[in-house]
């Protein structure tokens, strides 16, 4: 028997942290639902006790049921039959397991039959399910897309949609197409082969429903009960301003599956291109604000939620590379002993440490935004709240790029590492390294590249906001050997310096790329100050289990601090005319 929750300390140790009494409060309203509802927590310790017994259940499903299932449905995947998707035997028996373990809807509130569960523990699920199959968490870890629609929607919506993911529905987010990917704005979803209606979404008048038509592709759970749609609903447009949200139902049957794309990994989540027809949709909010607003809601969700997906990998891939370290034997002993794979195993630990450190700091800046700004709607804030809300925004903002960049690269580095420890035998199918190798490949690609979550990042080293957090963090007074403390304030002020060096010659070139030649060090160098900071926070209140870690991360951050540093200062605009001759090859 194996439960991912109760043999991952770490997990457990983020429900500690101080800013969780808070959080749970807010959450919870200060308890009012207590003399109201049966399964409403009292305090703040009944909520606490309350959350920790269904992380125990979300362990014990994905450690017992989702993890033995994973290599059967990796073999099998999904089909399509009769136009729609047929899950493998072992993702129907996933699906139901979660479904009666009550795992459905939970951070949504009670009155929709969700858990009203803070989205830290939300987190902490998604990381132990794909711990146990990446490919699984993407199906379940769906429900992003209704806590979307509870924040977008009317409540004769929410009051339609919402009470059924705790029946087990699944859901699907239905954005892309065949010639809008990454660029979201150039979706037009137009009217599919041989159509001739001039909009992919137009309004039935009779039914008080938006009609789509047209192709989507690259859909993760396509063929899900219930579907948010980014469609183009403004004749004439091209741009975002163009683009609404919809929600559809699966039930209508007006689309077709017309194939599930054959993957490299994540094999048991179906990748599907989507045909659809007449098929009846109901708008989400407000008209041509699908992309600017409620997609960007949708997108910051998914991508906290491929961090989750990302740290879990990172988790499978160490704990398998460790098992095998100390079972194989060469040249008389274990290769655990060797200093060329403990070093790997050393600072893959610490990385982990490091990287979930990350996500749940960047998760309790997203939970206390959103949580004051469901607030705002009910009441007015105080003067004090609304300046948490607005900082915690910014916060939030900041982070979730940062995190999704970094952990979704280690999710690959650590996989790889991982299966050069197994040597030749982790190339077989006879160990699940291989699965986490593919697995992992596409959480770096997905909701956003890395190359793009360096875009988002790279405004809030301009803004400062990086700077200020860790400056905050310095104001904390946190307990630290002196040496630590002279490294971080050496890497602070070579951060200083890039930025500066990088704006004088941007402003210098009249903003030609100099920046965005070297964001990605800049975002990074934040990024490794930043996780020392969060990881020395906790290995100041529990050094037995953190210290190790947090010495082990700062070589790595060191070196990799150094390695952009010595970049940043020996570039000149000269690198940009000379890596864009690479433009002018051609290949026939």
């Amino acid at each position: 028997m194996a439960n991912f929750y109760l043999d991952n300390k770490d997990i457990q140790f983020q429900f500690e942290h101080p800013l969780m009494r808070r959080i749970v409060e807010l959450k919870e309203r200060g308890f009012v639902e207590a003399d109201k509802c049966d399964i409403a927590p009292k305090n703040f310790e009944d909520a606490m006790d309350n959350y920790r017994r269904v992380m125990e259940i979300a362990g014990e499903v994905s450690g017992d049921i989702i993890a033995p299932n994973a290599e059967g449905v990796d073999e099998e995947g999904p089909h399509v039959v009769d136009d729609h998707v047929v899950y493998a035997a072992g993702t129907r028996q996933n699906l139901d397991a979660v479904t009666a373990a009550g795992l459905g809807g939970m951070t949504l509130p009670r009155k929709y039959n969700g858990l009203n569960f803070p989205l830290v523990c939300f987190v902490m699920a998604n990381e132990m399910v794909a711990r146990a199959d990446a490919g699984f968490e993407n199906l379940w870890g769906l429900q992003d897309c209704a806590e979307t629609l509870n924040e977008f929607g009317s409540e004769e919506l929410k009051m339609k949609y919402l009470p059924r993911v705790a029946e087990g529905a699944t859901w699907a987010m239905t954005l892309t197409e065949p010639d809008a990917g990454s660029d979201l704005g150039a979706v037009m979803f137009k009217a599919s082969e041989g159509g001739d209606k001039p909009l992919a979404a137009s309004f039935d008048e009779k039914t008080g429903k938006w009609m789509l038509n047209g192709v989507k592709r690259f859909i993760t759970n396509g063929d899900g009960d219930i579907s948010l749609v980014l469609a183009r609903t403004e004749e004439g447009t091209k741009d975002a301003r163009g683009l609404s949200m919809l929600v559809y139902d699966r039930a209508s049957m007006c689309h077709k599956v017309r194939r599930i794309e054959n993957k490299l990994g994540i094999k048991g989540s179906p990748t599907c291109e989507l045909v659809f027809t007449d098929a009846p949709a109901e708008l989400v909010g407000d008209r041509k604000m699908g992309l600017i607003k409620y997609v960007m809601a949708l997108m910051n969700a998914a991508r906290l939620g491929i961090g989750a997906q990302s740290i879990g990998l990172c988790e499978a891939a160490y704990r398998e590379g460790l098992k095998y370290a100390n079972e194989r034997a060469q040249f008389g002993k274990t290769i655990v002993n060797f200093p060329a794979v403990y070093e790997m195993l050393a600072n893959m630990k610490a990385r982990i440490a490091a990287g979930r450190a990350l996500l749940y700091e960047t998760t309790r800046f997203v939970e206390m935004y959103k949580t004051l700004d469901y607030i705002s709607r009910e009441r007015d804030l105080t003067a004090e709240e609304r300046a948490e809300m607005k900082s915690y925004s910014r916060l939030a903002d900041a982070f979730t790029p940062l995190q999704k960049l970094f952990l979704s690269e280690y999710a690959n580095s650590m996989a790889y590492d991982s299966l050069q420890i197994h040597g030749g035998s982790g190339f077989m199918k006879d160990y699940p390294i291989q699965r986490y190798v593919r697995d992992a490949r596409i959480t770096n690609i997905y909701e956003g590249t890395s190359q793009l979550q360096v875009v988002a990042a790279i405004n809030h080293v301009t803004k400062g906001t990086y700077m200020a957090q860790i400056e905050a963090y310095e104001a904390e007074n946190v307990a630290m050997d002196a040496s630590l403390k002279a490294r971080l304030a050496e890497w602070k002020a070579k951060f200083a310096a890039m930025v500066t060096k990088v704006d004088e010659i941007e402003a210098q070139h009249k903003g030609e790329g100099f920046k965005d030649f070297h964001a990605r060090r800049l975002v990074e160098t934040a990024g490794h100050i930043i996780m020392t900071w969060v990881l020395a926070k906790e290995a100041a209140v529990r050094p037995e289990d953190y210290k190790i870690q947090l010495d082990t991360f700062a070589r790595v951050a060191d070196y990799k601090i150094a390695e952009a540093y010595a970049a940043v200062e020996a570039s000149t605009w000269d690198d940009i005319a000379l890596y864009r001759t690479v433009l002018n090859d051609r290949v026939e």
